[in-house]
């Protein structure tokens, strides 16, 4: 079976991997012209860990990841107010790691098969009976039996296909920004834990990165989904006066080209194939930064859908297999992330103080796996998941 796939993020590389393996002839097109080095720390745990494990990277994942086993939400004069513990959201394994970092170790893991294009951007796509057409932006026609749509939240397969964006966007109310810099008194001041400011309507976190720099990560209500024309003047004036080491971090905002800007919202589509094309990851099913899962929903989403095109003789049985037994998970995590947006950005002093309050609880015996699945949503296990389909067995394997 020969499969393009757009976009060279995380369920595009992770979907690569698992097809080439099963001997599959795969070409990864990518309109960015290289690798792309912006991106924020993610906390990864859940499916994706399982998927990873099964794909035989889970080492090279730990060789790049951070463990961060608190962070502290701290007031404008750095004194800490209440104390998250990560591990008691993932119920088990947890590693955080930058965005470019997975990406990393997904692209250097592929095998050699793979056709991986940069500077490839899509233009048109032909869906017929037999197969796809793809055309490319220089004009190179590729056929295929499969096109995988995995080109992120604002997909140009998804829109070609299924139509305008504004259709399946589910705009959050957020602003979301991610940078690196280099402070030597930020990274002295957040190297033992993660912080962030613990503030309404806006807030910063830090992360002490191994090369000395600190990763920033921004987030702020806007009524408005409109994207700025100048990221870092929008970050800049949005963020000042949170105090603490925020004026350093605003200081050292890297120029516009090395910043991840975007609103969060997610994506909500009726179906996720159409022939004999697919859309996976956030092209399908974005669930926010909120939910705190993208990435791992992404990666073991892209093993189940390898698994199904593997197993199941016809290509729309496979999709359709695929989506059966995937949407049911993100759709959890979409509605929980939902719910749960007040408490991730508190937009009051009376959400704050509980919010704090709600991190207590996560500390107590008994009480905190009932907040933690407040907070997280319910604990999905991509072998449970796979087990509902028929022939598939009870452990995620490589093909």
């Amino acid at each position: 079976m020969r499969t393009v796939i757009c976009g060279a993020g995380i369920s595009g590389l992770a979907l690569a991997h698992q097809l080439a393996a099963q001997g599959g002839d795969v070409v990864v097109v990518e309109r960015a012209s290289g690798p792309r080095p912006q991106g924020y720390m993610i906390d990864f745990f859940g499916p994706g860990l399982e998927a990873v494990e099964a794909m035989g990277l889970l080492a090279a994942f730990e060789q790049v990841a951070y463990h961060y086993d608190e962070g502290h939400l701290v007031d404008r004069n750095g004194h800490p107010r209440a104390t998250l513990r990560t591990k008691s959201f993932s119920r088990g394994m947890l590693m955080s790691l930058l965005r470019p970092d997975i990406e990393a170790v997904l692209r250097e893991g592929l095998p050699p098969e793979v056709e991986l294009r940069y500077g490839a951007a899509l233009t048109g796509v032909a869906n017929s009976a037999g197969g796809v057409t793809v055309t490319l932006q220089d004009g190179t026609v590729l056929d295929a039996d499969l096109l995988v749509g995995a080109d992120g939240i604002h997909s140009t397969v998804r829109r070609l296909v299924f139509g305008p964006e504004e259709r399946y966007l589910r705009y959050l109310g957020l602003h979301t920004a991610a940078f690196t810099f280099d402070a030597p008194d930020v990274h002295a001041a957040t190297r033992r834990a993660f912080c962030l400011t613990d503030s309404v309507d806006r807030q910063m976190a830090f992360y002490a990165l191994r090369d000395g720099s600190v990763a920033a990560f921004a987030v702020h209500r806007s009524a408005d989904p409109t994207l700025p024309d100048d990221p870092r003047e929008a970050i800049q004036r949005a963020y000042t006066g949170l105090g603490w080491v925020t004026p350093r971090a605003l200081e050292q905002c890297p120029p516009t080209a090395e910043i991840y800007y975007d609103q969060v919202a997610q994506i909500e589509l009726p179906q996720w194939s159409a022939g004999h094309v697919v859309l996976l990851g956030d092209a399908a099913y974005a669930v926010s930064l909120i939910a705190g899962q993208g990435a791992s929903l992404g990666i073991a989403g892209a093993f189940l859908l390898a698994d199904r095109l593997a197993r199941v003789p016809s290509i729309k049985r496979a999709t359709a297999d695929f989506e059966r037994l995937w949407r049911p998970v993100v759709e959890e995590k979409q509605r929980n992330a939902r719910s749960m947006a007040r408490w991730f950005l508190p937009a009051s002093p009376m959400d704050l103080r509980i919010r704090r309050i709600m991190l207590g609880f996560t500390r107590v015996p008994f009480v905190s796996g009932y907040v933690t699945s407040i907070l997280a949503g319910k604990d999905v296990k991509l072998a449970d998941v796979m087990r509902q389909a028929s022939g598939t067995p009870t452990r995620p394997v490589v093909a």
